[in-house]
């Protein structure tokens, strides 16, 4: 960027990479943290190096874990209802159900939905290790948490039709959020409803 020194642009550059956040932004930013003192540039400096180094995937539900900690937290719960899997798109899907406290099942995280318009298909999801986690037995129902948007819904039938044949009961999240909005977004009283609503998805 003309006028700008070497390090500024920089961070303004990898500020803009990051979603929802445009130049202008990017550039806020970037003199917030020339502003800042050291040290809170260093904890941001840390906390990013972290975020890669000390985070992992559960290897039963591919929700986000600490480095070490396998199988995760609720996943290792006993108390948590084996036979059912709430199937979510992201790992703040997880922390929206679990904020209202009606869930006690396990997860099930996609890291992502199906779009084609932006290339992205089954295979780019974590669509094979439910399929293998339902095909072991134990799981009476799967319930498709996916957001209500198209992408969503494309998604929510996909896994409908692939493991159908193999769950006693798929359900859907009923229509208690905004068609076009995210579970991150939503407030307890439409999560709560949305789960008690749930209905099975006709195929």
């Amino acid at each position: 960027m003309a006028g700008l020194i070497a390090p500024v642009a920089r961070l303004i550059e990898e500020f803009s990479k990051l979603p929802g956040i445009g130049t202008k932004t990017a550039q806020r930013l970037t003199y917030h943290v020339l502003r800042a003192s050291t040290d809170d540039a260093r904890a941001l400096a840390a906390a990013l190096i972290s975020i890669k180094e000390d985070v992992a995937y559960c290897s039963v539900c591919c929700n986000i874990t600490e480095t070490g900690v396998d199988p995760c937290v609720i996943c290792a719960d006993s108390r948590r209802e084996v036979t059912r899997i709430c199937v979510v798109e992201e790992p703040l899907d997880v922390l929206a159900i679990e904020r209202t406290g009606e869930f006690r099942g396990r997860y099930h995280v996609l890291h992502g939905a199906i779009s084609p318009i932006d290339g992205i298909g089954p295979e780019r999801l974590r669509t094979r290790e439910l399929l293998l986690r339902v095909a072991d037995g134990g799981v009476d129902e799967v319930i498709l948490a996916t957001n209500p948007n198209l992408e969503g819904e494309a998604t929510a039938m996909y896994l409908a039709d692939l493991i159908g044949d193999q769950v006693p009961s798929v359900t859907r999240i009923a229509r208690g959020l905004p068609v076009g909005g995210d579970l991150e977004y939503a407030d307890d009283v439409t999560l709560i409803r949305s789960l008690q609503g749930r209905r099975a998805i006709d195929r």
